[in-house]
């Protein structure tokens, strides 16, 4: 059987668990289930990308949709692109995960996620086309057949978007310090700096197929927050790998993270009157003093599950405009319908210019984080985590210890072979003792692999 469709598309290892055998099956069975043409194709830095790609445009050509390559882009440029033409897309990537690791993202015409109905009928005609049985689908030849092409512009589009949409950005006076990941944020997030007016030093932007997230980005921001001191900026950015999110760095050094972000913004919009709803939209994983520091303010709080196509489903289904995750997925509505860390991160420039106040300032005065603890098990199998009753008694009875004064998470990633376990409490020592509690459960009761 073929890979499953997760949270993000279908992910795995290129070259085993991502084949191009399984990238060309995958093309044959869109073409044949998502409506419209041609389709967009964009892809991140990493050495399988080209590979994947090729056999997935060789898919969607066979038969007989037309497929455009719009290079090395964001994600959320992409996407964008896809809602702007009213076309399919299907991006290469698997965002923050390291470089052996790709996936592919098919997104509807306008750019829109695919309902699980659609992907559940891809899946079936994949599982067909693997198993060598194409049913009635007869070979597609001569002018039948699709054609690839290739849009040098896209990535200028791209970026004309997004300053399209920034206003009091261009007025930010420090220096910003961005980290791109080697990723594909590596040229246009300089270049929309750069025609914006705004001072700024490039890191990890030189990409050479294997160092994407390698020490570097969102994942890693100890070299983006050794810059920023060392330089005196005004503070730093970092991206991951497609560029969907994006996590800040104040001028000390500190990490301000994507739950920081969100009270920013939602004060701010709150302030304008530009909150829609007066209510946001967090995932499960949004540290407890978000929650605190939004009803202290008035603001309401819709909680989804972690995946910023919940966020995404969430804020339309409600009319609101901002929501995301403390990785730093940021969805803002008027602008776009998925995460955006090029686009957050001008919009951050933008609320600096207009408080005139550093960010160090204004995200110790937005909340105040509950000490948090992550862990991520390694499992043979995430999906047993629903059914093992042993490890959600001892999450019951941890639960019932902390009270009103913290909390547990325990969840199967929708993108790797991980249990993630994560406890907030008044302190980081307990915080720390109870998630060392729930490890020992979870190693004990569920298959992990051998070292």
């Amino acid at each position: 059987m073929a890979p499953r469709f997760g949270t993000d598309g279908i992910r795995g290892v290129a070259g085993s668990d991502l084949t191009a055998e399984l990238a060309l099956a995958l093309g044959r069975a869109a073409a044949l289930i998502v409506p419209g043409s041609p389709f967009l194709l964009g892809r991140d830095t990493r050495r399988s990308g080209t590979m994947i790609q090729a056999a997935l445009a060789a898919g969607l050509t066979a038969q007989g949709v037309d497929a455009v390559d719009a290079g090395v882009i964001p994600t959320p440029g992409l996407a964008w692109l896809a809602y702007d033409r009213g076309v399919p897309a299907a991006m290469v990537s698997a965002s923050h995960n390291p470089f052996d690791d790709n996936g592919i993202k098919l997104l509807g015409a306008g750019g829109t996620k695919l309902a699980t109905e659609v992907e559940v009928a891809i899946q079936d005609e994949l599982d067909l086309f693997l198993a060598g049985d194409p049913r009635d689908r007869p070979a597609r030849t001569g002018a039948e057949l699709g054609t690839l092409s290739e849009d040098l512009g896209a990535r200028s589009a791209y970026a004309d978007h997004l300053i399209s949409i920034v206003k009091d950005g261009a007025r930010f006076s420090g220096e910003v310090v961005i980290d791109c990941a080697n990723g594909a944020a590596g040229t246009i997030a300089p270049e929309v700096l750069r025609r914006l007016g705004i001072a700024h030093k490039v890191l990890s932007a030189e990409p050479d197929g294997l160092n994407i997230n390698a020490g570097c980005g969102s994942t890693h921001l100890g070299p983006l927050q050794e810059a920023v001191v060392a330089s005196g900026a005004g503070l730093g950015v970092a991206f991951d790998g497609d560029a969907d999110r994006v996590l800040a760095v104040d001028h000390t050094g500190e990490l301000v993270d994507g739950d920081q972000l969100m009270a920013l913004f939602a004060f701010d919009l709150m302030e304008r009157g530009l909150l829609t709803g007066g209510s946001i939209v967090v995932t499960v994983m949004s540290n407890l003093g978000l929650r605190q520091a939004l009803t202290a303010r008035g603001i309401g709080v819709v909680e989804t599950a972690v995946g910023d196509r919940y966020v995404s489903d969430a804020l339309e289904a409600n009319g609101f405009q901002l929501g995301g995750e403390q990785s730093g997925h940021l969805v803002f509505r008027q602008h776009a319908g998925t995460g955006d860390g090029i686009l957050t991160a001008l919009l951050l420039l933008e609320l600096l210019a207009r408080k005139a106040r550093p960010l160090a300032e204004l995200a110790k005065g937005a909340m105040t984080r509950l000490p948090q603890v992550l862990r991520n098990v390694h499992v043979t199998d995430p999906a047993h985590l629903a059914d093992a009753s042993a490890i959600w008694d001892e999450v019951d009875r941890v639960q019932s210890e902390l009270g009103d004064t913290g909390r547990v998470l325990l969840r199967a990633s929708g993108t790797e072979a991980l249990v993630r376990v994560m406890a907030e409490a008044p302190t980081h020592e307990l915080a720390l003792e109870v998630v060392e509690r729930l490890v020992t459960v979870v190693s004990r009761e569920l298959d992990t692999p051998l070292a």
